[in-house]
């Protein structure tokens, strides 16, 4: 044995570690003994001998052998075991949390969201003493908007100017529509979105910091008779563009594929240099890119803009972003609100006067006659053209937000002929559809003013 050590540690007459050694020798005539030595091969040449003769002097005695594993060596293996177990488990735990966030990030927050989810983006908080001190504590002076979310405020926070989104508390738009707002938006990034800035849900606030649009929204100047000299035809082409490229970056192109469900000329933002910025999110929808149609028992949006499929069935898709974006080109071309229309001595809406003029071969006549003759006539008549296809009643027969951008980038694209519009509402004598036990709408007409408003709950058929 002492000889099997030197032969091991090297420190005999072999002279160099090898960690191990053997060796078969007669204890009598007929009994062997077969011996092993070995020790870790990350020791040195005394320490292995050492710790072998430590180990020789544990042997049992007598003749008939044994085994010996010195401690320190059972340490060690445990011990690595032991690590290795520890990491696999680790490893484990966070590719199981990983794949579990990847799944949450499809949960619709307008229909139940965890609010663990807000913490993903918690580096966008703001406090709310610095936003109040931006905007002098919401100064009157300061309001830039305000509607049925809230208002709208200018502030400056860290040199920066900045638009406050101060959500009221009746909003309609409830903490789950905040959070949704926030989870979305901040994972957005497009030139024809508005970009999120910050947040902040302290003291009973609801607030979203967004980057400050100086020319507020579209529907302030185009349906305003003062301004809308503003918006020239080549204005207006540009920001159908800009919206058909937002939209399209929303279904295809994003991390996500999200659908708006309340795309409409007040959230429409215009920049310094006049170009479209999609806003509200409040009521977008993350969806899988295997899902063709999703149904939902809310309907949330805008009377006006909604598909028919989804206002009367809560079916809704890509196609209903199609639908409203169809309402909105229409309402750019024309100059007019789609529900409104009739005080311009028409008694159709604004879909029905538009497919009446291209059906007799006048689409030219739905120009805003403001804009006089600065328009490109190939233009406008090949946006109605557009807008008409994509409010068509049934969603097969819209075209891809993908379609529509090559339409308006590409004139050697062919566009098919489209189908006579959804005339789900024609008139104001026309009631709304009723859906079962609601108190919320009554089987008469509602004024106009409310048909514009956004609707944040209803049970449809």
């Amino acid at each position: 044995m002492d000889r099997l050590i030197n032969n091991a540690s090297g420190t005999g007459h072999v002279g160099s570690l090898r960690a191990f050694a053997t060796e078969e020798t007669s204890y009598t005539t007929i009994i062997k003994l077969f011996n092993l030595v070995q020790c870790t091969p990350d020791l040195s040449s005394l320490d292995c001998s050492q710790c072998l003769r430590e180990a020789l002097a544990r042997r049992p005695a007598g003749p008939r052998g044994g085994r010996v594993l010195y401690y320190n060596l059972i340490v060690a293996i445990v011990l690595s075991i032991t690590i290795s177990i520890v990491l696999f488990t680790l490893a484990f735990c966070l590719i199981r949390r990983k794949a579990k966030k990847q799944q949450n990030v499809r949960i619709d927050a307008t229909e139940g969201v965890d609010g663990n989810n807000i913490s993903e983006a918690e580096s966008l908080q703001y406090d709310l003493t610095n936003i109040k001190t931006s905007t002098n504590n919401f100064s009157a002076d300061n309001k830039i908007g305000e509607g049925g979310f809230g208002e709208v405020f200018k502030g400056t926070l860290n040199g920066q100017q900045i638009a406050v989104k101060r959500l009221s508390k009746t909003s309609g738009q409830g903490e789950q529509e905040f959070k949704n707002e926030v989870l979305v938006v901040a994972k957005l990034e497009h030139r024809n979105l508005v970009r999120l800035l910050g947040y902040c849900l302290d003291e009973g606030e609801k607030i979203l910091l967004y980057e400050f649009v100086p020319n507020k929204s579209l529907d302030f100047i185009l349906f305003d008779q003062g301004m809308q000299q503003l918006l020239d035809w080549s204005r207006r082409y540009k920001i159908i563009v800009g919206v058909a490229k937002g939209i399209l970056y929303l279904h295809e192109d994003s991390r996500l594929r999200i659908i708006h469900r309340d795309l409409k000329a007040s959230n429409v933002l215009l920049d310094s240099d006049m170009n479209a910025k999609i806003a509200d999110f409040g009521m977008a929808r993350i969806v899988g890119a295997d899902e063709s149609q999703v149904n939902t028992s809310r309907v949330v949006g805008t009377f006006g803009y909604m598909s028919p499929e989804y206002a009367l069935h809560g079916q809704f898709s890509i196609k209903s972003d199609v639908f409203s974006f169809g309402v909105l080109v229409l309402e750019i071309i024309s100059g007019k609100k789609n529900f409104t229309f009739h005080q311009s001595g028409n008694s159709d809406d604004l879909l029905s006067y538009a497919w009446k003029l291209w059906r007799d071969g006048r689409p030219i006549d739905l120009l805003d006659p403001t804009l006089g003759d600065d328009f490109t006539r190939n233009e406008v008549i090949r946006c109605i053209h557009m807008g008409l296809l994509c409010v068509q009643e049934d969603p097969e027969d819209r075209p891809t937000m993908a379609a529509v951008v090559l339409m308006l980038s590409s004139y050697s694209v062919t566009l098919p002929l489209p189908h006579q519009p959804a005339f789900f509402l024609h008139s104001r004598t026309t009631p709304m559809p009723q859906p079962p036990n609601s108190d919320e709408f009554s089987s008469k007409s509602l004024p106009l003013s409310a048909i514009d408003e956004s609707i944040t709950e209803l049970y449809p058929r």
